[in-house]
């Protein structure tokens, strides 16, 4: 009886230890959850953590607590001024001239981003993790360019922007788009409703996984589905145990704007404050839902704000591109003006980053790639070059080392797609090109080129108003500098083996459409959770 319980005793002090030791391991090999917020044609100033105490509104409260407890970066850049390329550069670490996407895609593009291109949400899969999205893709939405090809095991969300396709209840937007008509295209074409920047020919899809379960989709429900969403996949990947990547592609702050919150709306300056509070609110949800757990938080935007908009536009805080407004035209999204770019930007991870710090260093989206890769131990692959920057000694360590250049690319105001046409040095900004997009008002400016380039200090100029004089000693050795950096990077992207072409060809039949048979192809199933 004895040597029973000896062994019993025995054997339940090894599983006592072999147990520790599993819980050990498990804890030592524990992997970080990554959560990335992306809002579209947000302004820097609409942040109110970035203005000064007398003027702010309150307007992101969450925002605020998550920069107070975290870090907030002021000098953090789009990697481009439009939807596609930012998007595509945020997700492989590499300008446009490498990844091959320049411009945007559109409702009837057959392709998206290059196959030949590899994302960090593949290569976060492959190591393990659960990856979902949420949200805006507009890098291709048929076979194997949908975001379930693309590294995420599951998608919710709409193929590109919200405004490139009919609802039944239309948001608000400038002009007013026509809700979708019951007659189809024919009876759209026959009422002249296809104004300029409305579509009507299909209505706007939302997407599960290779699917559409709402043709067209509802607006002014968008928030909440994508939020009980976001929620689910948080629940799901806790409740496996495995490490997640959540890629958050909001609709805010692009029109049109559809918020739901109460009072009842008084002027139109309310929609977008009323917009810009949902989505905060949105992201203070999500902040709840991860306390206690390993999770970075990172949220910035992909593109400055949409000025032809006019009140249903962000505000671009002090960047104002006044050289360029003075000229005429907009100095905001489609432009590589401040303005178009500069992007409020927070990370948030409890116990990592330390609380209530702030950056100037001068980082961009293509950065998340490096820096995330990093945090979760995967290395990208070796046959290609990259243009993102591993930002964890910034994030962890307070350091303030900035990147030695950053090239804006034109996304559309001047000059060919994709150029490397403005070049940052420092707190020194070189324009070779400048241009404008359309202003609230339809004005518009020239295309100039600049040999020498035009300089501005952004320590002393942060409007954008007023150039160095190219005789002075200060100016000659920047300019030297910015043109040395920017020959030595055009020569290693032509030199790059790996540098991609995408295809912009276009198909009436490549629109998604879930019945054919239906005006604006009408549809709608249920089971929306990813």
């Amino acid at each position: 009886m004895a040597e029973i319980f000896t062994t019993v005793f025995l054997s339940c002090v090894l599983l006592c230890v072999l147990l520790r030791q599993l819980v050990l391991q498990n804890t030592a090999t524990k992997k970080t959850n990554f959560i990335i917020i992306l809002a579209d044609d947000i302004g820097w100033g609409d942040l109110d953590a970035n203005l000064s105490p007398e003027v702010r509104r309150n307007n992101t409260p969450y925002l605020n607590l998550m920069a107070q407890q975290g870090l907030r970066f002021t000098d953090f850049h789009s990697p481009a001024s439009t939807c596609s390329p930012s998007r595509a550069a945020i997700l492989t670490g590499r300008y446009g001239l490498r990844n091959g996407v320049t411009h945007n895609f559109g409702v009837n593009s057959v392709a998206g981003l290059p196959l030949s291109e590899v994302t960090f949400p593949q290569l976060l899969q492959a190591a393990g993790y659960y990856t979902a999205m949420i949200g805006k893709w507009h890098l291709g939405h048929n076979g194997p360019y949908s975001p379930t090809n693309r590294g995420f095991t599951n998608y919710l969300g709409i193929p590109y922007s919200n405004d490139m396709g009919c609802t039944d209840t239309p948001g608000y937007d400038l002009p007013q788009c026509p809700p979708c008509d019951s007659r189809g295209p024919k009876g759209n074409r026959l009422l002249g409703s296809e104004r300029r920047g409305c579509y009507s020919k299909v209505g706007l899809p939302l997407m599960k996984n290779n699917s559409i379960v709402e043709q067209p989709l509802d607006l002014w429900t968008l928030t909440e589905t994508y939020k009980s969403t976001a929620l689910s996949i948080i629940h799901y990947a806790r409740q496996n145990g495995q490490p997640y990547l959540l890629f958050l592609a909001l609709a805010h702050m692009h029109v049109p704007l559809a918020p739901r919150l109460s009072p009842p709306l008084s002027s139109d300056h309310s929609v977008y404050t009323a917009s810009l509070q949902e989505m905060d609110s949105l992201i203070g949800a999500l902040k709840s839902a991860v306390e206690g757990s390993d999770t970075l938080i990172w949220f910035t935007g992909d593109n400055g704000p949409w000025e032809q908009k006019c009140q249903y536009a962000g505000s671009v805080g002090p960047f104002r591109g006044k050289w360029q407004v003075n000229k005429g035209g907009g100095s905001a999204k489609r432009t590589t003006w401040e303005g178009g770019h500069r992007v409020p930007t927070v990370a948030y991870w409890p116990d990592k980053i330390p609380p209530n710090t702030t950056s100037s260093a001068v980082l961009s989206g293509m950065d998340i790639f490096s820096t995330v890769l990093a945090l979760a131990g995967v290395m990208p692959p070796s046959d290609r070059r990259y243009d993102g920057v591993d930002a964890t000694d910034i994030l962890l360590k307070g350091g303030q080392t900035s990147r030695e250049f950053l090239f804006h690319p034109n996304s559309g105001a001047a000059g060919q797609y994709g150029d490397l046409q403005t070049a940052r040095c420092g707190k020194y900004k070189a324009f070779y090109i400048t241009g404008a997009a359309e202003a609230c008002g339809g004005s518009t400016g020239s295309e100039e080129l600049h040999d020498p380039p035009l300089i501005f200090d952004l320590e002393a100029d942060e409007a954008e108003e007023s150039p160095l004089d190219p005789q002075t000693p200060e100016y000659r050795e920047v300019a030297d500098r910015i043109a040395r950096g920017r020959e030595e990077l055009l020569w290693d992207i032509a030199t790059d083996r790996s540098v991609s072409a995408a295809d912009y060809s276009i198909d009436s039949k490549a629109a998604p459409c879930c019945d054919p048979t239906q005006p604006v192809c009408r549809c709608r199933t249920r089971g929306l959770s990813v």
